[in-house]
């Protein structure tokens, strides 16, 4: 491709074929990619330049930018993997002579420690769905399922019957780029997985789904689904409005490292690639720990 007369959509259509074909990776995040790409775009345009031409002074006036619009950490972490994976993709092909964003650094001001509930919270929220009720069992079957289990939303929604192994206590999900692992699922989820599978998915499955957990019209739920579900429990429970099915994975995460679990076995039951990801999880626990001497102790 010729670099003078590729169009930055030409580019970015390119880059975005080779982020699911040849990386493997989820929909939602080849999505998210262009999404985040398609704004560096339109900043690149204001400030009259062009991809090929950017420098690492250019991407980091768009990160701060951004910043400063209030995109919130988590957000801007994912801009600049989305700025770098960019780059490096456009450097292998040869379409610029070097990476900007090879000396570009996350601040660690912009880096918030992901938030979770007690395990009293957490206990609190399970319990907010009625499992005497149709859809009260299958709502409490899918909170037990995500906090025991760290399952992301998309892995949950994606879970299929042959894929929960209710005797021994495990699932096999589908994690990002397609990689599968095997979780753990401690007795109460397997409990209250099984009544719903045996008394209530029986009467929702109206027509052919592979989905185990389906909604009152018998459709697999989406993640919006989850999170509205969630969303309403949390509010019932008297817990704060911005709770996500993540906060569950976070509160999973932090719960096992308070107690002592070591941080391999919790990257791999996270389905982290990088264990550098875990290690956030870590840092909330010392966290917690100096909030709690803070308060606690006389000559804090």
């Amino acid at each position: 491709m010729n670099t003078a007369r590729s169009s930055a959509e030409d580019v970015l259509r390119l880059f975005l074929d080779y982020l699911s074909v040849e990386k493997g990776l989820s929909a939602n995040t080849v999505l998210s990619y262009g999404r985040d790409l398609r704004k560096f775009f339109l900043f690149l345009g204001k400030e009259k330049t062009d991809w090929a031409r950017a420098d690492e002074n250019i991407l980091t006036l768009f990160i701060h930018r951004q910043s400063q619009a209030g995109l919130q950490a988590r957000s801007l972490a994912r801009l600049i993997s989305a700025l770098r994976s960019f780059y490096k993709f456009l450097l292998l092909d040869g379409l610029v002579p070097r990476d900007p964003t090879a000396d570009l650094t996350s601040p660690k001001t912009w880096l918030s420690l992901p938030k979770f509930l007690t395990v009293d919270e957490v206990a609190h929220l399970i319990l907010q769905p009625d499992e005497r009720e149709l859809h009260g069992l299958r709502d409490r079957a899918m909170l037990e399922v995500l906090y025991a289990s760290g399952l992301r939303v998309s892995e949950l929604i994606q879970l299929r019957p042959g894929d929960i192994n209710l005797d021994d206590g495990y699932v096999i999900c589908q994690g990002k780029g397609g990689k599968e692992r095997v979780v753990p699922l401690g007795k109460t989820a397997a409990a209250l997985t099984r009544r719903y599978i045996e008394e209530a998915r029986p009467r929702l499955q109206k027509k052919p789904a592979e989905a185990v957990f389906l909604t009152r019209l018998g459709d697999p739920f989406t993640r919006q689904g989850v999170w509205k579900m969630l969303r309403g429990y949390a509010r019932k429970a008297g817990l704060e409005a911005n709770i996500s099915p993540h906060t569950l994975r976070h509160s999973f995460a932090t719960h096992l490292l308070e107690r002592g679990a070591d941080l391999r076995s919790v990257q791999l039951m996270l389905g982290h690639s990088q264990i550098t990801t875990t290690q956030i999880y870590t840092h909330v626990s010392r966290e917690r720990l100096r909030q709690v001497y803070e308060k606690f102790h006389p000559r804090a």
